[in-house]
């Protein structure tokens, strides 16, 4: 489990398909040598597992799934990606529940500061993301997502795009401010109105003729 507090950013040093995966080279000096062989990662969101370290590389196999479901297909070298690895059990809980396991590809509408005339580094921004068609049920004015593995807090939502403030240090900390209008980011819905949402679909049910007479009414 991750809680989508986003611990460092990593370049993208290499992309090398191989029959049914592909593996990528990821360069961060101080998260690589932290790393054992096996170990669970958020890349940008995405759990994948680390299968080999030479620091300050580390390296992950892409299925094809990842590929077709994540923004990781699109990477090139010299992509920036966030970085994150799993909440420790008793660990304080910074963001929300994030699994890692991406539902689909939206698109970044926009990423504007909320004053224009202001020190880029300083100012809010407002970042503005069409969700997936299959997260959208999902989509809570101030609920959670995660947007490229990070924390966020939906303040607007109007069925089809999602507006979410970003604080300086969010924009400076993630991979957020290197991304451009159009670009693919990651979105994973929040487990816990998933996990709500289908309790209440199983739980729901008509009461017909049938079953007032099978349960003795």
């Amino acid at each position: 489990m991750f809680t989508g507090i986003i611990e460092e950013t990593g370049t993208i040093a290499a992309l090398e398909p191989r029959k049914g995966t592909t593996r990528i080279a990821v360069s961060a000096p101080a998260f690589a040598s932290r790393l054992r062989k096996g170990d669970s990662i958020a890349v940008s969101g995405t759990c994948l597992t680390a299968v080999e370290m030479e620091p300050p590389l580390f390296y992950a196999d892409l299925a094809e799934e990842t590929l077709a479901r994540t923004s990781l297909g699109r990477l090139r070298p010299g992509s920036v990606v966030n970085l994150e690895l799993p909440t420790a059990a008793g660990a304080p809980l910074g963001g929300h529940v994030v699994q890692g396991h991406v539902d689909g590809c939206g698109e970044l509408v926009s990423f504007d500061p909320v004053h224009a005339d202001a020190n880029p580094e300083e100012t809010d921004w407002w970042l503005r993301v069409r969700a997936p068609e299959s997260t959208r049920p999902y989509m809570v004015q101030k609920g959670s997502i995660a947007v490229e593995g990070i924390s966020l807090t939906i303040a607007t939502w109007d069925g089809e795009v999602v507006g979410i403030a970003i604080l300086p240090h969010t924009r400076r900390a993630t991979n957020l401010h290197v991304l451009e209008r159009g670009a693919p980011v990651n979105v994973e819905a929040d487990v816990m109105i998933k996990l709500a949402l289908q309790s209440k679909a199983q739980t729901a049910f008509d009461v017909t003729l049938e079953y007032i007479l099978a349960n003795g009414y």
